[in-house]
């Protein structure tokens, strides 16, 4: 019998959702009016236990919205991470600021101690803005990444926000479900310590709406000014007022009747996919060269993305690894490219970037879906662990 094919990661869409989208339908509430609309939003900020949510149409138009409503500007500057996914870094091209890459620690997330560092000898803090010594110009927010359902650390972060006056955008698209255990922030959500944090429903996310996204924040002023600009600024609705540039973000309705049937699913999503991912770890760890990356200990993770790491005492390097994958019929890639290396942002600052260039060559992310079954996994396992299988 011909082996299935193995995908990296897919939506689960085992629960209410035909259901809700069905109803979307039937009552001809599909567009960004409305009620699984509010719904979703109420039921992500109860979830996450914030003031509340704005729906948008993605996780990029969330972070477009997040700088915009923190004060960035024009000529301002955003420290962002090297390794990620460049919708972290594009939105702030949108709005005409630059982007400052900063490397990586251990967790694959931005390193706070290089941040610090960064801050402390690079630039200098004048009336209460930070100056870049480089450019003369004013940085005024920072971006953090919770990569692959990992947390960045939040309390050293935090603590250079509030040494040099900056904003904490956290791009926790691939985070929601994660939260701290232990610590000054035990109990908080990613995506809810810094200003402002987005989320990201896209289809290979824990959760998915298919396309989709959410502001949260507990600060009021900017969660209504992200409704009026993800709504086209609209000051009156009833005579089509406009006070500001505004944009078509807003999430539609059969979006949101998907999304609130995965969300009623998350936590069994969560319970899944650490149950695989403590049985690739059980196995891989033992396959000489091979182990799977660790998450904090100090975070209840949604373990979104399981990382292997390739080591040279392995027979195959990461991109061997992928290829090889590939004709045993199970999907794997790499991790990101180098932001500061793509084409668009070679020009731009980045600061001692060494970690981050390390783990581009070491890391393949495996099979990871909350309906991958067990069967399936041991079969990933046993190709990793036999090569000529």
């Amino acid at each position: 019998m011909e082996r299935k094919y193995i995908p990296l990661s897919v939506p689960n869409l085992k629960g209410r959702e035909l259901e809700y989208v069905t109803n979307a339908v039937e009552t001809e509430w599909v567009s960004t009016g409305g009620p699984y609309v509010n719904q979703f939003e109420e039921k992500i900020a109860e979830y996450v236990n914030v003031k509340g949510a704005v729906s948008c149409q993605n996780g990029t138009s969330g972070l477009h919205i997040a700088l915009q409503v923190c004060g960035v500007t024009k000529n301002d500057e955003v420290i962002v991470p090297a390794l990620t996914f460049i919708a972290a870094v594009n939105p702030v091209k949108y709005i005409g600021a630059e982007p400052i890459f900063m490397d990586c620690d251990d967790s694959l997330t931005i390193d706070a101690d290089k941040l610090l560092e960064f801050c402390n000898n690079e630039c200098k803090f004048i009336d209460g803005k930070l100056i870049n010594n480089k450019t003369q110009k004013h940085i005024k927010a920072v971006v953090v990444v919770h990569v692959f359902g990992n947390m960045t650390d939040m309390e050293k972060i935090m603590d250079v926000a509030d040494k040099f006056n900056l904003k904490i955008i956290e791009d926790a698209t691939e985070a929601i479900g994660t939260y701290y255990t232990t610590g000054k922030y035990k109990n908080l959500y990613a995506g809810t310590i810094g200003t402002v944090g987005v989320y990201s429903f896209n289809g290979n996310k824990i959760i998915t709406t298919g396309g989709g996204g959410m502001i949260v924040s507990n600060n009021e002023g900017l969660l209504k000014e992200s409704k009026h600009l993800t709504t086209q600024a609209k000051s009156d609705e009833l005579y089509y007022t406009h006070d500001e540039i505004g944009y078509n973000y807003r999430m539609t309705n059969l979006q949101a009747a998907l999304g609130l049937a995965q969300l009623e699913q998350l936590e069994k999503f969560i319970e899944i996919k650490k149950d695989n991912y403590d049985l690739y770890k059980e196995k891989i760890n033992e396959i000489p060269g091979l182990s799977i990356l660790d998450f904090k200990d100090n975070i209840r993770s949604n373990h979104w993305f399981y990382s292997l790491k390739c080591d040279n005492e392995y027979s195959m390097s990461g991109d061997e690894v992928i290829n090889y994958l590939a004709d045993k019929k199970v999907q794997s890639r790499p991790i990101w490219g180098l932001i500061n290396e793509q084409k668009p942002y070679i020009e731009n600052q980045s600061y001692k970037i060494e970690k981050a260039k390390y783990y581009i060559e070491h890391i393949v992310n495996i099979p990871c879906s909350s309906n991958l079954t067990k069967e399936d996994l041991l079969y990933v396992v046993e190709c990793l662990k036999n090569p000529q299988l």
